[in-house]
């Protein structure tokens, strides 16, 4: 089955914990602090492979998580670091946030992202010592890893994209001139899904997209091709199949002007492609005024028939002088690096939320500051306190409307709000 977009829920493993323990020295009750600390969590990692075809693994099985850091132990024994879950992906995912926004585009063989990062280890005893801090008797927890949702989207990576009204004849096309075999019947829409087949021109090949057949209206839902548009946004030349036969309600002349809205419609730009026009079924006898106007318009037009083979090599040469022309990083956003293109959110790290059991306060700066195995521990709730004052969770919390005594949750820590008067 082929699936070309599909929602994801990702989560990063979370940090192991810190240890708080003390050497153990003859003669004394207790030594130095050798708490070790928790190991970081795995991360979730997206890569480009040409060995993945669809994104059905992920519509299968939509939840990933990467592994969790192990914890610390004593004699400065350091946690390990927890296994990334590594997501292949086929060459030409891009990532989205479920507003829409790209992420990151991934188009050659082994571009990465990480999606989602595992969480910081808690920090074990000896490495919280400090000249104020000589023996700290608790240790940090390890944080939690980031959880978000994800859209995974394919677009084809395809040279030529083969765009038709349904029935147009373009399955038959690509199954003759390369070695894909698409499902072909005399009903419109029998393609479903996007076909890929590899076309050799001499010792030149390329590859060649054959995409469901569009309407009027596919820009904006109408049919099924709206669907697989996306599949020819990377195309660099796009080949429009028209069909001069009585199964169409429209000439070969409004065929075109149709299509190539559609395409404006779809992505700005596309329509304005390198093309070649293909009047296809001329296997069938006449066909009609609309070839002559075509060539009035001086676009290049070529007279085909996908059943028989006629003018097809002569079209596929075509095809391949005129990619061996177009850079092929030319039709790339400028703002992309060899492809890859990565939007960075703007960070909304703290957040305040009032509810009817008191103040929420979310984001990881503040989840950190509270991160120790015991708060009940008076040099460990001072230092909790420094660090959210320091993180701007007091201010936030005033502006907010909190009061000297509401009851202030930071993940699944509870406490009494204290402000400190001190600047």
């Amino acid at each position: 089955m082929f699936i070309d977009r599909v929602a994801v829920f990702v989560r990063g493993g979370a940090g192991g914990a810190g240890i708080a323990s003390f050497a153990k020295r003859k003669g004394k009750p207790r030594g130095k602090p050798d708490g070790g600390s928790g190991g970081p969590g795995g991360n979730v990692v997206i890569v480009a492979d040409s060995s993945v075809s669809t994104l059905l693994e992920y519509s299968r099985r939509p939840h990933r998580r990467a592994a969790d850091g192990t914890h610390g132990q004593g004699s400065l024994r350091h946690g390990r670091r927890g296994e990334d879950e590594i997501l292949g992906v086929p060459l030409g995912t891009v990532i989205l946030d479920p507003d829409g926004t790209v992420i990151a585009d991934l188009v050659e063989e082994g571009q990465s992202f990480v999606v989602s990062e595992g969480g910081r280890g808690g920090l074990g005893n000896a490495a919280l010592v400090n000249r104020n801090l000589k023996a700290p008797g608790f240790a940090e927890q390890g944080e939690y890893g980031v959880e978000r949702e994800i859209v995974l989207e394919l677009k084809l990576m395809a040279d030529a994209a083969l765009i038709g009204f349904p029935n147009a004849g373009k399955s038959t096309m690509i199954a003759a001139v390369s070695a894909a075999q698409p499902k072909i019947a005399d009903y419109p829409f029998t393609t479903l899904v996007p076909n890929l087949g590899v076309v050799e021109v001499g010792d030149r090949q390329f590859v060649m997209a054959d995409v469901p057949g569009l309407i009027e209206g596919a820009a904006e839902g109408k049919g099924l091709g709206h669907e697989f548009l996306r599949h020819t946004e990377r195309a660099r030349v796009l080949v429009y199949v028209l069909d001069p036969s009585d199964l169409q309600t429209v000439g070969i002349g409004e065929q075109y002007d149709i299509l190539r809205a559609e395409l404006a419609a779809h992505m700005p730009g596309l329509s304005e492609r390198p093309s070649l026009v293909l009047v296809n079924k001329v296997d069938l006898g006449d066909i009609g005024d609309g070839l002559s106007e075509l060539k009035e318009r001086e676009l290049d037009v070529q007279v085909v028939s996908a059943a028989s083979g006629e003018g097809l090599a002569d079209a596929m040469a075509w095809i391949a002088d005129t990619l061996d022309a177009i850079p092929a990083q030319s039709l790339q956003d400028p703002d992309r690096a060899g492809g890859f293109m990565l939007h960075r959110p703007v960070s909304t790290d703290l957040a305040v939320e009032a509810t009817q059991a008191g103040w929420v306060v979310s984001g990881r700066a503040a989840e950190r500051a509270v991160a120790f195995n015991d708060l009940t521990i008076p040099i460990a709730a001072d230092l909790a306190a420094a660090r959210l004052k320091n993180a701007g969770v007091d201010e936030a919390l005033i502006a907010a409307g909190a009061e000297p005594g509401d009851d202030v949750r930071i993940g699944d820590i509870v406490f009494e709000f204290q402000p400190d008067d001190e600047p």
